[in-house]
């Protein structure tokens, strides 16, 4: 008896239960990969070790790409935008050094905020999407959501008596994107509404907020609300970072290359 012939008999395996197994254990890479990796060990000499590791790298990068892709997806971007796709060459003021640091996401660390100030068409949507995006890639929890959408979901809670857990759903994410602040008016509930987040966020986590009005306006959009208006700027722009981008609409130019 050789002893290929002493190994069949004495370590049989089961396939149906090993898979059985893997599935219950949720070891997706292993249950679909297992087979044609231990033909390769045969092949190449491998260690039992060395088969583990092959077998449990595959596992980790494949939970790792499924857990990116569920923080995309809860993210809600309207588009997916990365900083790749990004025209620097069309605003006509921009600090493009400064943009690019902010890349690190280091301010998601230090839960500080990020302000992107300027006119329609500059990609202020863009670059706090594609910061959003990239912050997903390296593991935080990103949600993005117009400031108006906001108010109207809270809005919604709050007539029904839910409140405080539509809130809450807003405090989760370590960085949270409201987006074209200032492009419609807030009356007094929606202002109240809105620095409700912004105030229980404050040193929690982080906010990207995309704005047209530069901030001396912002009285215009919290109902000629000074007292709030203050209160919310000092709590927004006590650690935060403000990027001004100035120039054409970047629409517009398309539209008469058009």
């Amino acid at each position: 008896m050789t002893a290929r012939t002493s190994r069949k008999k004495t370590n049989p395996v089961n396939n149906d239960t090993l898979n059985e197994q893997l599935l219950y254990l949720k070891l997706s890479f292993m249950r679909d990969n297992y087979e044609a990796l231990c033909e390769q060990a045969i092949k190449k000499n491998w260690s039992h070790l060395t088969l583990l590791e092959k077998l449990t790298d595959g596992e980790t990068q494949l939970r790792q790409v499924r857990s990116i892709d569920r923080r995309i997806r809860s993210a809600r971007f309207p588009v997916t935008k990365t900083k790749e796709d990004f025209d620097w060459t069309w605003p006509s003021k921009i600090n493009r050094a400064q943009i690019e640091n902010l890349f690190h996401l280091k301010f998601i660390d230090n839960k500080a905020n990020v302000i992107f100030l300027g006119g329609v068409g500059l990609g202020k949507s863009h670059l706090s999407t594609a910061l959003g995006y990239e912050a997903c890639l390296m593991g935080y929890s990103v949600l993005f959501a117009s400031a108006i959408d906001v108010i109207n979901s809270l809005s919604a809670a709050q007539a029904i008596g839910q409140l405080k857990t539509a809130l809450n759903k807003y405090m989760k994410p370590q960085l949270l994107i409201l987006d074209e602040l200032g492009y419609l008016p807030i009356d007094k509930k929606g202002a109240d509404l809105l620095f409700q987040v912004i105030s229980q966020r404050y040193e929690r986590g982080s906010i990207i907020i995309t704005t047209n009005r530069p901030f001396k306006k912002w009285p215009e959009i919290f109902n000629n609300d000074a007292t709030l208006t203050s209160a919310l700027l000092d709590r927004v722009l006590h650690h935060a970072e403000a990027v001004i981008l100035q120039g054409k609409s970047f629409r517009m130019k398309e539209k008469k290359a058009e």
